[in-house]
């Protein structure tokens, strides 16, 4: 059920987080508020997710949690990134 969840949360990442804030306390655990989950949500879902993994396993983001929030927000960087370049390349043709 794990890796279901792991790469479904790549594939949809906001659809997992929805869930996970609905169905456990594993954001309550990993953040104070709610606004750092609710701008995660809407800016770097996958950020969000990794993060929370990183606190919920380790307590602290260093070593392979750190490594995983790195790439996370890499991916999710490139996500945004790369349609704002699709869609200049668009225009231009």
């Amino acid at each position: 059920m794990p890796c279901l969840l792991g790469i479904l949360a790549l594939a949809f990442p906001r659809i997992v987080l929805i869930l996970v804030f609905l169905f456990s306390n594993y954001l309550d655990r990993a953040y104070q508020s709610i606004i750092w989950p609710v701008l995660g949500f809407v800016f770097l879902p996958l950020t969000t997710l990794a993060y929370a993994w990183a606190i919920n396993t380790r307590g602290s983001v260093d070593g392979l949690q750190l490594a995983v929030v790195v790439l996370a927000v890499l991916i999710d960087l490139g996500l945004l990134g790369g349609s704002t370049r699709g869609q200049k390349r668009e225009r231009l043709l």
